[in-house]
């Protein structure tokens, strides 16, 4: 495993980290992995050198916090031997203050995650999405009180436009507060418009891009015909793939047959070689996903299948975006 700087920050991740949403209660999401299943996986994680684990307060209605928490305790010896990251913007609960980035939502939020991680902090608390309802300096301010009664060690941000993340930036540098450390954004060979602006934005402002859905939700490992066959992708909107990804699918599998090496490999390793890219989220439903992913650090693309793998992309109409 390699481990590297989230962005310019001094907090060191594993080069690859694994999201934990696969992970949680079935009654709530019938795709989800109960604890007793996600613990072999989890553990060939650890195993593999993973030191960074991602989850939401939102995933399984928070059974993914708790068996996050769970996991982690019993897998690693300290607390900081691990980079736990959790997020908040989505419903918790059915009340018009249970959802959003106020500062009353917010305080609420990291102490019920505190709470179902079995921890007194997070590593990494971001913001799930923008939110429209809220000043940019309200939610500023609220995660630097966060920061600074140490619930919270750096906070980072996921999906938006970048003109958002440029505004909550320049806000908490205006005021002296706490800045975004990291960009967690859906970024992969089937969904690249983040090149035109959220990128280069981050590269500017060295912050650490931890892409989500690198495998664009497994689309990339699966062949053509088991594309909808899967629990997931019938309730999934993401899974929706469109014409044209099957060239870039098909390009891919080319690569990888002439490689003989799973095209999931073939994806990682050409996300992992773009430039500022410090962590991608891989998702493990099973326990050779990790095992087709780990080696792909070791693997470099030559210049002309990177050609071949990007010359299939077609942009996607503005409403695809998010």
């Amino acid at each position: 495993m390699q481990y590297v700087r989230l962005g310019r920050s001094g907090l060191k991740v594993s080069r690859i980290g694994l999201g934990m949403m696969s992970y949680g209660d079935p009654s709530c999401q019938r795709w989800a992995l109960a604890e007793d299943e996600a613990e072999p996986i989890v553990r060939r994680a650890v195993e593999a050198g993973i030191t960074f684990f991602d989850t939401a307060d939102m995933y399984s209605d928070g059974a993914s916090e708790q068996i996050t928490g769970r996991l982690l305790r019993n897998l690693f010896p300290r607390r900081d031997d691990y980079v736990l990251a959790t997020k908040v913007y989505y419903p918790t609960g059915q009340g018009p203050n249970d959802r959003g980035l106020s500062r009353k939502h917010i305080l609420a939020s990291i102490d019920a995650s505190l709470r179902r991680l079995g921890t007194d902090h997070v590593d990494l608390y971001q913001i799930h999405r923008w939110d429209d309802e809220t000043p940019a300096e309200e939610t500023m301010a609220t995660l630097h009180d966060v920061v600074r009664a140490g619930k919270a060690r750096y906070i980072g941000a996921s999906t938006m436009r970048a003109w958002q993340f440029a505004k909550a930036q320049h806000t908490a540098s205006a005021a002296g507060w706490t800045a975004f450390v990291s960009m967690q954004n859906r970024y992969n060979l089937l969904n690249r418009e983040d090149e035109r602006e959220m990128i280069p934005l981050c590269l500017d402002q060295g912050v650490g891009i931890i892409p989500y859905s690198p495998l664009a939700r497994g689309l990339l490992a699966r062949e053509r015909s088991d594309q909808r066959h899967t629990l997931r992708s019938g309730t999934d909107d993401l899974l929706r793939s469109r014409a044209e990804d099957f060239d870039v699918i098909d390009t891919l599998r080319a690569i990888a047959t002439q490689q003989s090496l799973p095209p999931a490999q073939i994806a990682l390793a050409w996300l992992l070689g773009k430039p500022g890219i410090s962590a991608p989220i891989i998702g493990a439903t099973q326990a050779r996903h990790l095992d087709e992913a780990v080696p792909a650090l070791e693997l470099t693309l030559t210049g002309d299948e990177t050609a071949r793998l990007e010359a299939q992309y077609r942009p996607h109409l503005d409403g695809e975006y998010t």
